[in-house]
């Protein structure tokens, strides 16, 4: 390709509504553009990447036994009311009604559409297991879309979806394809980590995610969850999956009696903490949370976070927010008190699920709001001055330097990008939308499911995000768009044209995808926008041609060689054998 032809645009500078480096410069690059909020067109340099990634993804799911197909974007409501999801999904599943007045939706997933296929189209053991997948756009609609790629409402997927006749079968199918993300990843030059993760509105019991990490420690970095993991031991997982082994604490107060006292405007567990002289592990914190439109008390110990998606799922919810003033008033008035947020407690509320964190059930002497502003309860003893809820469950956040769960080593903490995630969904939709085959025993059994997925313009980005530096991309060689871009330092110098244009046609009979940048610009120009697009290699053509010498310059590490023309093709030929 002559970048004379080719169509792209670099620019100056970084769009103004970007935040993280992948945005920032696929857009500067010219590999993307705008068109709406979370929606963005991909320019001839991005479908290259992107289709070298499909093809990747392809090979390995061909590989893997997997079979392609292609199911419809738009879906009708009755699927998604047979699994009962439609009143459920949230705001993010995009409807519509079509001319007839039937509800539809644009496909954020697939597993409605999927089942409907398996129970048409399988009806005996013999005929399994089936592994199924696609590769096509998908619509959520994102509250607020950012990042790009990373986080945009429009994007492309491949999902795939496993039919088993029993959990054995699952088990293996399962192992099957992490097997094939690792070499996925691995091909398009990413290190991911598989952290276990929560399964989120796709259900299922085990759930998996692949996450390329994030080094970057500025604020805006791409990173979208923390992954905890061990250093000692195999073990991670996301946030909002991790477990740990708490550090010793003093989980006893000084307060040998229970009694209300003074504590004025002590409304954060520090301002309490230090007015009372007390360690915040003895101090039992209680939030009000929202959880589908109800009211949901947790308490937890003073010193540690609630998370709030393991809380939601405590009580199967969908969606979760922190309680609003109007809202704890609300609650107070009802039950008959008048307190604000920092001196709330459980003891004399009305009409509102309690549930307890792990790290309170064995506190003593503890100190506890009591629903009476400036005051709390100190000496607070579980069954004798406060009850101790039924619920009780792991709903913290995890910090690091807490304990590994598998070996009791110190866990780390880092930023991820989940490019990939693994399910297992068991029965969800199979027994929900009556979808069975018959066993051999001829008993009509429902399917046990996997769901497989890979963010095919997410790890584009992601790999952006992972390999950068301040000159702009730098593409791993598998997904590069172009293997190497020939730049003649001087169009009006007739030896360098002659010289760049027979190593351009040199190597495009060898087959290796190849620019030739013949435009009349600067050499400064070219060279910029070769580093800013990223193309793994550079062969430069300047005035030491008069020696048959030209520059070959491999972006990744930007050594620099001067090197005979020969020996850059047979270079480039041996790299990308």
């Amino acid at each position: 390709m002559r970048m004379s032809n080719l169509f792209v645009q670099t620019l100056r500078e970084f769009p103004s509504d970007a935040e993280v480096a992948s945005h920032k410069l696929l857009v500067r690059a010219g590999y993307i553009r705008k068109l709406a909020n979370g929606i963005y067109n991909y320019l001839p340099l991005m479908w290259r990447v992107l289709k070298k990634i499909e093809n990747i993804v392809r090979e390995e799911m061909d590989n893997a036994g997997a079979q392609e197909l292609l199911m419809p974007f738009v879906q009708p409501a009755e699927l998604w009311q047979e699994s009962g999801r439609w009143d459920v999904y949230g705001k993010e599943l995009m409807r519509l009604r079509d001319r007839h007045d039937r509800e539809m939706c644009l496909g954020p997933t697939h597993e409605e559409v999927i089942t409907s296929i398996g129970r048409e189209g399988i009806r005996s053991y013999k005929q399994l297991p089936v592994n199924l997948y696609q590769i096509q756009s998908k619509f959520r609609d994102e509250i607020r879309p950012r990042f790009g790629l990373l986080r945009g409402r429009e994007f492309i997927m491949k999902d795939a979806y496993s039919f088993d006749a029993n959990e054995e079968g699952l088990d293996k199918s399962y192992k099957i394809m992490a097997e094939a993300y690792k070499r996925i990843f691995e091909r398009c030059g990413l290190e991911t980590k598989m952290v276990q993760s929560d399964s989120g509105a796709i259900g299922g019991s085990v759930s998996h995610e692949f996450m390329v990490l994030v080094n970057d420690k500025s604020e805006n970095n791409a990173g979208e969850n923390d992954v905890f993991y061990c250093t000692k031991c195999s073990y991670s997982a996301n946030s909002n999956h991790a477990v740990s082994v708490l550090n010793e604490a003093v989980t006893t107060g000084k307060y040998e009696k229970a009694e209300i006292i003074d504590t004025p405007s002590t409304h954060s567990i520090e301002e309490l903490s230090e007015f009372l002289n007390v360690s915040s592990t003895i101090i039992c914190k209680s939030l009000i949370y929202v959880i589908d439109g109800k009211y949901v008390l947790a308490l937890i110990r003073g010193d540690r976070t609630v998370e709030e998606t393991k809380l939601m799922n405590a009580f199967c919810g969908n969606e979760i927010r922190i309680a609003s003033a109007g809202e704890i008033e609300e609650i107070m008035k009802e039950s008959g008190f008048n307190a604000v947020a920092g001196f709330i407690g459980p003891k004399g509320l009305k009409n509102i699920e309690i549930i307890a964190d792990e790290t309170v059930k064995d506190l003593k002497n503890f100190i506890i709001g009591c629903n009476q502003n400036d005051k709390h309860m100190v000496g607070a003893n579980w069954g004798v001055d406060v009850e101790l809820p039924d619920r009780i469950c792991d709903i913290r956040l995890v910090e690091e330097n807490d304990k590994c769960p598998e070996c009791g080593s110190s866990l780390k903490v880092t930023r991820g990008i989940e490019v990939g995630n693994i399910f297992k969904l068991g029965t969800k939709y199979s027994k929900a939308m009556n979808a069975t085959f018959t066993d051999k025993d001829g008993k009509e059994k429902p399917f046990i499911m996997g769901c497989y997925g890979i963010g095919i313009s997410r790890t584009a980005a992601a790999a952006v995000e992972r390999h950068h530096d301040e000159h702009g991309i730098i593409w791993p060689l598998t997904i590069a768009p172009y293997t190497v871009i020939v730049v003649p330092v001087s169009d009006q110098d007739v030896q360098q044209m002659e010289v760049a244009q027979e190593i351009y046609k040199k190597l495009q009979n060898k087959k290796v995808e190849v620019i030739l940048d013949d435009r009349a610009e600067r050499a400064g120009v070219k060279l910029k926008d070769a580093d800013l697009i990223g193309i793994p290699y550079r062969i430069t053509v300047g005035k030491t041609i008069k020696d048959n010498l030209i520059e070959f310059k491999t972006r990744a590490t930007g050594e620099i060689e001067l090197i005979t023309p020969e020996a850059a093709i047979e270079k480039l030929t041996e790299n990308i054998s």
